[in-house]
This record gives structure tokens, sequence and C-alpha cells, in this order.
């Protein structure tokens, strides 16, 4: 039997033996990702940008390639992917363009190439369509079409194309409230969002026009949405909502306003019953400003809100202040503002996360360019912009 004594002066000995043979297991170094593909959905109205443009991005290094023309396609102001199947996925953009004939385009991603096909082309039941989701499934898709009021259901076929759609709604209905109190951006129902939620049984819908979330439940099977009991959350006459993001806990909500640049807490609750399944979102009488407390709110409209994966941290842009706020989420679910920081442009419209979660790519839509910041996982903070591309006015930025 060896003593601690015996065993702590044979130490020196053994460490150095393993020292001696160490280099035998070394570990590979690892292998730095490899860059990652983006896509950017861009405003062709403005009569410079032709569709949807392609860079590649690098994880490690933070830098993005100078965008190159993928397809051309009228407006493609959102985008969302399909999931991975048999090697290919699908993606899906909607033509926001002003009228009826507006519709929701199906390109195949070949996800060894980057090349995009166009498959199919659906009508988006409304003008100026502003939003495009798909569940986690792959079965259902879903579009808001801002300018005509209404939103629409589809099933994705297994090709990945569109179907006709199942179900659209006509936020025009009384059921769906009443246009709020600003006149030249609540003249009527604006249906801003699609957003289903983490278990792929509910939709809830944010109009700006008439200052209400709608929520849904889906029918994965076949797409068609019935709506829930109750229907409405009624927010702050004037406060224009937006978009959301759910908290990865799955009960708190994050609603973004754009026309009082707010951001106000929910709390999101679901039965479980497969009978009677419901859902409805409660106010929590938490509201935070996104702009600096002497800005002009008349000169701003907020845009993108995104939560970290850890959850610790929430991500907001101002068009017209132009900056990228930061808040750290408490305990309660509460925001504390801990960073407010210039985009490096005009209008960020659109920003997101990396898939390392490392950097935030922030689209400019007025000063034609996209600006790279890094991001510290640790506190949430930003730094940059370090890296300035051109492209004309970005909308939406998409990794695949």
């Amino acid at each position: 039997m060896t003593s601690r004594r015996q065993f702590l002066f044979s130490f020196p000995a053994y460490a150095l033996s393993a020292q001696y043979f160490a280099p035998r297991f070394h570990r590979k170094k690892p292998v730095p990702p490899p860059p990652t593909r983006v896509f950017i959905g861009t405003d062709t109205a403005r009569g410079v940008s032709k569709g949807i443009y392609q860079a590649d991005f690098n994880s490690r290094t933070g830098q993005l390639t100078v965008p190159v023309l993928a397809v051309d396609t009228a407006r493609p102001s959102y985008l969302a992917l399909s999931p991975l199947r048999n090697g290919r996925r699908s993606l899906y953009a909607v033509n926001a363009v002003p009228d009826p004939s507006a519709t929701v385009t199906t390109f195949d991603l070949d996800q060894r190439t980057g090349i995009l096909t166009r498959k199919s082309r659906v009508t988006s039941a409304g003008a100026g369509p502003a939003y495009v989701s798909v569940d986690s499934t792959g079965n259902c898709a879903f579009v808001a079409n801002y300018v005509g009021g209404t939103i629409a259901s589809y099933r994705i076929e297994p090709d990945g194309t569109l179907s006709k759609p199942v179900s659209t709604f006509n936020y025009r209905e009384p059921r769906f409230g009443k246009h709020g109190p600003v006149p030249k951006r609540q003249d009527g129902p604006h249906p801003h969002s699609v957003v289903v939620s983490p278990d792929d049984r509910f939709l809830i819908v944010n109009d700006l026009g008439n200052d209400a979330l709608s929520v849904f439940l889906i029918d994965t099977a076949t797409g068609r949405l019935t709506p829930s009991d109750p229907l409405l959350t009624s927010v702050r006459a004037g406060s224009g909502p937006r978009h959301i993001a759910f908290h990865p806990n799955g009960r708190w909500v994050y609603l973004i306003n754009e026309l009082d640049s707010t951001i106000d807490h929910l709390l999101w609750t679901a039965t479980h019953s497969l009978k009677h399944p419901q859902a409805f979102l409660v106010h929590t009488n938490a509201t935070v400003k996104t702009i600096a407390a002497g800005f002009p709110a008349d000169k701003n409209t907020a845009a993108e809100v995104m939560i970290s994966p850890d959850g610790n941290f929430l991500y907001a842009s101002n068009r017209g202040e132009d900056t990228l706020v930061v808040f750290s989420i408490q305990d309660d679910g509460s925001l504390k503002e801990i960073q407010r920081i210039g985009c490096g442009g005009r209008t960020p419209r659109h920003f997101t996360f990396d898939p390392t979660f490392d950097w935030i790519l922030c689209g400019n839509q007025d000063s034609a360019s996209i600006t790279v910041f890094r991001r510290d996982q640790g506190n949430g903070k930003l730094a940059g912009p370090t890296q300035t591309i051109p492209v004309d006015s970005p909308l939406f930025t998409l990794f695949a």
C-alpha cells in the first residue's frame, strides 16, 4: 500500500513522465467554423437592389463578404426557412408590393452550393405582406399583410412549396378591434407579424393599426387557424404593436411597439387540453422606453426585438435615434437598460445574431449598409461596428 508521503514524493516523477508522453495524446486543434451563408432581403422599389443577396460570414473573425445577387425577386422584405429535409431546405420570401397582387415566393435552397431556385409563387392574400413564418415541424407557414389588413395560413407541401391559402382573416372585422388614435399610421388594421408559439400550437398576430394582439389555434395537419378564446389582448392606444420575442422559459413575451418606441412585458399562458386548447396573453404593466429620455418620440419608430439564447439579455433597434439598445432581463422578467450604441448607419430595420451568438449583423435601410457588432456573451454588451459592408436598402438578414 502506498502511503500519502510516498505518493507525494513520487508525484513529480509521474508528472514528468506524463509530460514526456503527453504529446502522443494531444488533441487536434479545433477546426475554425467555416463561413456561414447569409441571405439579405432588400427594397427593390428604390430602383437599385434587385432581390435577395448572398454573402458569407466568418464567425471566427467576424468578417462579412460583400453581398452578391442570389436571385431577383420583388421587394423581399421578410424571409423564412423550412426545416432541413433530405439535405434540402425551402426559403420563403414575401414580395411586399403594396397592392392585392402581392405574393409569397418559394425558393429551393441547395445546402451545398447555396443556390436559390424559384419553385412557386402563391398569393399572400392581401397587399403589402410584411412577415412570413414557418412552424418547427415544417408543415405550416403564415403571412401577415400589413397594407391589406389580413393574415393567411398555408400548408407546406412535400416538395416544400406552399399550398393555396388555407385560412384567411380580415382584420377589418369588428371582432379584431378598432383602429388606434394615430391617423397617419392607424387608419385601419395593419397586421405586422405572425409568430408561432414555442410548442407550435398557437399563432400570435401583432396588429399595429388596432393596438392589439390576437391568438389562433393551429391545426398542424392542415394549416387551418381557429380563433382562440379570448381572441384579443389590447395594449396602449397609439403604441403600434410590431414584433414579439419569446423568452427561452416559454412564459415571458416581450412586445416591441413601433409608434411609441416601447417594450412591454407580457405573460403567455396556454392550456394543455387537447380537446379545448386555449392560450392568451396578460400584460404585466411593465414597460420600458427604447429611446433615450431626451430624444423626441415623434422622430423615432422602434423596429426589432430579440433575446439571447441564455435568456439574460434583450436587444432592440431604433429607427430615427439609429441605435441598438441592450437590456438585461431581471429575475422577475423586468428589463434594465445596460447599453445604447449607435447602429453605424441610418434606419436599423432588422438585425440578427450569427449562429455562435458572438456577433450581431444590423441592416441599415437608409444608409445602404450592414454593420457588424461583436457581442460579449458574459455581459451582453456590443462593440463596434467592427465592419461596415455596402448593400442597398437591406430589409432582412437570414443565416442559412
